[in-house]
């Protein structure tokens, strides 16, 4: 079971410490943040933009929680605009591959449409990470076109209309 919960200020030292602990493993898959973003002062400075975007209504950010409360995975919101968001979202290695992903991309996909008001999704992804792509597809994204991601060979998909019943995960 994973719980998903807003982004807010009281958890950047479990997030900061989740983005160290993972940063090889994500870069495996996904861009790697950059120094910066690791140090004390960078880590602070992004996370008060990422709450200002989020107070504004822009974004939705969540932390992904565990059984013991840790803290194991972000899924994001991203550019809500006319009823559509971008999808992102990122499960630590220790949790990789139990459902966690799935399960909370299928929680984020009835909170957009129950509490956020949003009738689609869209999402990408490179095409050599195809855990990622197993769990847009169960969750009812459908493969629309192919794309670069940081100059890597990347997929986009949707998901739309997006409805507040169970996705195909939870089916």
């Amino acid at each position: 079971m994973v719980t998903l919960e807003p982004l807010h200020a009281d958890h950047a030292d479990a997030l900061l410490a989740f983005e160290w602990e993972n940063r090889a493993y994500f870069a495996r898959t996904v861009p790697d943040r950059g120094d910066a973003y690791f140090t004390a002062a960078g880590f602070a400075a992004r996370l008060r933009a990422l709450l200002a975007e989020q107070h504004a209504g822009v974004c939705r950010f969540h932390v992904v929680l565990g059984e013991e409360g840790e803290l194991i995975g972000r899924v994001n919101l991203m550019d809500l605009v006319d009823g559509s968001a971008e999808l992102g979202y990122r499960v630590g290695e220790r949790a990789a591959g139990r459902g966690v992903a799935s399960a909370a991309v299928a929680q984020v996909c009835r909170l957009a449409a129950t509490d956020y008001g949003l009738t689609s999704l869209t999402a990408v992804t490179t095409l050599d990470n195809e855990a990622s792509m197993r769990v847009l597809a169960r969750n009812g994204f459908t493969r629309v076109e192919d794309t670069t991601v940081d100059g890597r060979p990347g997929v986009r998909y949707v998901r739309r209309p997006l409805d507040s019943g169970p996705g195909p995960a939870s089916a």
